[in-house]
């Protein structure tokens, strides 16, 4: 009783300081001391709100509740007290450390429930407190004469169906649903144990397995194994309790939810059992082995989990009516709270499964990297330490490339992909990107780096016979900090990689270059052809030409190659050429290509240049072909041109003595004059259009592609850019000689241009051959002709053979056919050139219009087009 008069009077002193004004001057010993009488009905208030059991059923947060208590001050239009509000609630929540309230929500919350309390009236009392979770009402006033006790123990009672309360008798049960608290201060029935035991005694009716038997099938269930209750339903593909079990439906509910992880589990399981038992086939790799290792590294934590929440499935789950807020057993909710990370972790992994089912190396990885683009924390580790497993091997093979040359990919799973070919295709066709195997983290840009280091290494080992390369890639990896050995790089350091790619490659590359410039001489090879395959030696193209002319003019299937070797040697002695390097002569060669039947040696004659390795890397086949082609064009265009030299040789008019034209015929000797006259017009065009042609090839095309080509060989800093140079320096020579693919047209018409020029110089040698005859058998004496003579008149029917009047008939009438087909050639050569510059404004080198204007500089040919 003393006690009980204690808690009354503690309940007064605290009402009284509540509504003690903040203008009293009382200090707080003044109010502990004196005896406050205050207002009844607030003490009465005061003991309801101790007395009461606020068991809020909405979630403790402390932002949303000040928000919910600012929201209901602004509906009620109170602005300035919500204003104040917001400003105490910041104050009051920035305070922390020692002395500060640690449980915000709740003293909010009794703020809100309190405001609420108060709004209600006498009558609706028990509706709004009661139902609302808020307090109980107050007793009856009967009841309350006297100040009622302060509760230690709450009891938690049950309606009978009739309105009662079982274990009370029935005036208390009135009382009670009348808005009543019953106060039971020391539980002599013993009514709370009374009411647990029914409780347990309802849910053991309900249910005919236990919570302990359901928590150890889950376990069983997560490890892949079906439980005594819980088995595998494959209608629905995972674990669930049969309809046969009566449980109630949130256990059944929270049973399938756990048996998830199982589910989850059994699909990673079987993944790795698969990949472990082919191990060592081709289809699985290096990075799916890694890839499996992390998975079973993660199943092991796992495995570590299940035997702790084995462990505690042991202990008995405590009934509702003993304290076991800190037992060490586990239920169903627990449970739920132990998955909650396992089963993140194991979603991850069985969508990891699933993507990579069917891939494996760089495309797995890049596969798995997509997915680590997570904002969650702990995914985003879970994903990074698995990626530095899984990611090993591929990192390992690129080391391996960049500082090695060495391809160690057994089960095709690098990126850069290794082909069987012969040393001179080393470069261009050993080795290529693969891009399925690329994975996202690593850009094309660093892949294509990361393929050339790797070559640069393999051609100087391979093709060049050069070892000090080992020293350059050593050199790059304490330049950029790493190391060359095993595990030096890793998934999350691609700035590092890069850097490691980029330096290697500087390094290896600019000793590449050295070695083929340097060791090679691969800018003197490149000038020797332009000299030779290019005719770019003047001197010595025109001795060969008159020395292998007689030869090059029989049969094709009768000419000796061997003959035309030594020929060349004669020519090279007889040059400038003879003072080159003797490697450079070494390589020149006569080659004669496949002629068909009636081909001539001019047809099928050619230099080739034998470009042993490493520089028929860079001259291939097919650029000695296209090298070849260009040859085959100027060494026409040169042997035009020396036919219409040859022609000028005997076209030259002192040949003619001005005795001869005094003893000649008007009428023979008009003839004459018109058709030398039309012969050397038309020598005049043929060489005005061949040494234009000749200029245009020579200075536009040659030395302009020469000049850019030496620039770009300057500035070239691996053998890629020194290869795309060349290709580029033969391109533009192919395409501005009208040799490409574009230009086929107007190259059929150049061709026909040269073989009637061609035909003009036998047209031009007959003439002049007769003219010379006639001209020697006219200025004879009358005298007896020698035998020499007489026999050459005999067989060439000498026009001698009818006296001077038939000499002077033949004459006329030879002097008239020729001119003839002089006419004949001059009108089809006029309609082929007109032709051919018609076609040259539609090309697309700007250089062939410079050609055109040189051709027709005094719009002659206009008209044409």
């Amino acid at each position: 009783m003393a006690d009980d008069h204690r808690v009354g009077d503690l309940i007064r002193q605290l009402v009284h300081r509540l509504h003690t004004t903040s203008s009293s001057s009382s200090s707080s010993s003044q109010i502990s001391n004196s005896n406050p009488n205050p207002n009844p009905s607030n003490v009465k208030y005061a003991t309801r709100i101790l007395s009461s059991r606020m068991t809020p059923s909405i979630t403790t947060d402390e932002a949303a509740m000040a928000y919910s208590i600012k929201s209901q001050l602004v509906k009620q239009g109170k602005l300035s007290d919500a204003l104040s509000f917001a400003d105490l609630y910041s104050k009051f929540a920035s305070i922390t450390g020692p002395g500060s309230v640690k449980n915000k929500w709740s003293v909010l919350y009794l703020l809100k429930v309190v405001s609420e309390d108060r709004k209600t009236n006498a009558n609706n009392i028990q509706t709004v407190s009661s139902v609302s979770g808020g307090l109980p009402a107050l007793f009856e006033p009967e009841l309350n004469a006297n100040l009622p006790r302060v509760v230690k123990d709450s009891v938690s009672l049950d309606y009978e169906g009739n309105g009662d309360v079982k274990g009370l008798t029935r005036g208390d049960s009135m009382k009670l649903r009348n808005g009543g608290v019953l106060m039971v201060s020391k539980d002599p029935e013993n009514l709370r144990d009374m009411a647990h035991r029914e409780f347990t005694e309802l849910v053991m009716e309900e249910n005919n397995v236990s919570e302990e038997v359901l928590v150890r099938d889950v376990l069983y269930c997560c490890q892949g194994i079906e439980g005594k209750y819980v088995l595998f339903d494959e209608s629905i593909d995972g674990y669930a309790l049969p309809d046969t079990i009566r449980v109630s439906k949130p256990a059944r509910i929270m049973v399938r939810k756990l048996c998830e992880l199982g589910w989850l589990f059994k699909k990673v399981k079987e993944y790795v059992s698969e990949t472990m038992e082919n191990f060592h086939d081709e289809n699985v790799g290096t990075v799916a082995q890694a890839f499996c290792a992390a998975l079973q590294d993660e199943l092991t934590e796992y495995y570590k989990l299940l035997a702790v929440l084995q462990s505690q499935s042991m202990n008995p789950i405590p009934l509702v009516s003993e304290n076991a807020s800190s037992g060490n057993y586990l239920s169903l909710r627990r449970l739920s709270v132990w998955f909650a990370e396992p089963m993140v972790k194991m979603r991850l992994m069985a969508v990891l499964v699933d993507s990579c089912k069917d891939l494996k190396g760089g495309a797995m990885a890049g596969a798995i990297h997509m997915h680590a683009q997570h904002g969650d924390p702990l995914l985003h580790e879970f994903m990074k330490r698995l990626l530095r497993r899984v990611c090993s091997p591929l990192f390992e093979m690129v080391r391996s490339w960049v500082l090695e040359g060495e391809l160690e990919d057994i089960f095709s799973e690098f990126f850069v992909l290794g082909h069987s070919v012969k040393a001179e295709s080393l470069w261009r066709e050993g080795y290529r990107l693969h891009s399925a195997m690329l994975p996202s983290f690593i850009s094309q840009s660093l892949a294509r780096r990361i393929l050339r280091t790797g070559k640069s290494i393999n051609f100087l080992r391979v093709c060049c016979e050069d070892r000090s390369w080992a020293d350059a890639a050593t050199q790059a990896a304490a330049a950029t900090g790493t190391t060359t050995r095993r595990g030096g790089l890793g998934y999350g350091e691609t700035d590092a990689l890069e850097s490691l790619v980029t330096e290697a490659a500087k390094r290896i590359d600019k000793h590449l270059m050295d070695v083929v410039y340097n060791q090679y001489r691969f800018k003197e090879h490149c000038l020797a052809i332009k000299r030779y395959l290019l005719l770019g030696q003047g001197d010595f193209v025109q001795y060969l030409m008159d020395i292998v002319g007689p030869e090059l003019s029989e049969p094709a299937n009768t000419i000796s190659s061997f003959k035309l070797a030594g020929l060349l040697e004669s020519a090279i002695r007889s040059s400038n050429a003879q003072y080159d390097d003797p490697d450079v002569l070494e390589r020149l060669r006569v080659k004669m290509m496949p002629h068909n039947v009636g081909d001539r040696g001019w047809d099928v004659f050619s230099l080739d240049y034998d470009a042993r390795i490493p520089l028929n890397t860079v001259f291939t086949e097919s650029v000695m072909a296209k090298y070849l082609k260009i040859f085959n064009f100027l060494w026409k265009l040169r042997r035009v041109e020396h036919a219409l030299i040859g022609a000028w040789k005997k076209m030259k008019p002192n040949l003619i003595t001005s005795r001869f034209f005094t003893k000649l015929p008007k009428a023979v000797k008009f003839r004459l004059i018109l058709t030398s006259r039309r012969c050397q017009v038309l020598w005049n065009e043929m060489n005005h259009f061949l040494t234009n042609l000749q200029y245009y090839i020579m200075f536009e095309v040659l030395e302009v592609s020469w000049a850019n080509f030496s620039d770009e060989m300057e500035a070239s800093k691996d053998l890629d850019d020194l290869l795309s140079a060349h290709d580029k320096y033969l391109h533009s020579i192919v395409e501005k000689s009208l040799l490409g693919e574009r230009s086929q047209a107007l190259y059929k018409s150049l061709f026909m241009l040269f073989d009637l020029i061609l035909r003009f110089r036998s047209h031009a040698d007959r003439l002049y051959e007769g003219i010379y005859e006639f001209q020697a058998r006219t200025m004879e004496d009358k005298t007896e002709p020698s035998a020499h003579s007489r026999s050459k008149s005999e067989d060439s029917e000498s026009w001698l053979s009818d006296g001077r009047k038939a000499i002077t008939q033949r004459a006329d009438e030879f002097l008239r056919n020729m001119g003839q087909e002089i006419d004949a050639v001059s009108k089809e050569y006029s309609s082929l050139f007109k032709g051919f510059i018609s076609q040259l404004p539609v090309q697309q080198h700007i250089d062939l219009k410079f050609l055109m204007f040189r051709l027709d500089f005094s719009e002659f040919y206009g008209s044409a087009f």
